[in-house]
């Protein structure tokens, strides 16, 4: 339960970066409420999966997992465009992620 509310956690947050970039500096009023939901949600969620994951595991995967569908939502909605040095950065945090998943004991699953 503890990945599944950690997934939550991740979709919450991007959808509320999302709506945080569509609010245009809060001037609009329902991609700013969309925003603040999003936040809440994701710390709420995330909450319950540091029962099971370490809070530096879980930030980790969060962060890592969140930047990747945020630079996604970006390019194909946002049409924001990244340079070879910022995929390459991404790439570099997405190995990370994948170290630990693979290799550390600190991880549960």
């Amino acid at each position: 339960m503890a990945y599944f509310f950690l997934f939550l956690a991740i979709v919450s947050e991007v959808l509320g970066t999302t709506a945080l970039t569509a609010s245009q500096q809060f001037t609009k009023p329902v991609p700013s409420v969309l925003t603040v939901l999003g936040y809440g949600l994701a710390f709420y969620c995330f909450s319950f999966s540091l029962k099971a994951i370490p809070v530096g595991v879980a930030y980790a995967i969060w962060g890592g997992v969140g930047i990747v569908l945020v630079t996604l939502i970006g390019f194909f909605y946002f049409k924001q465009r990244l340079d070879l040095p910022a995929l390459a950065g991404i790439a570099l945090i997405v190995i990370g992620v994948l170290v630990m998943q693979l290799f550390s004991k600190t991880v549960t699953h």
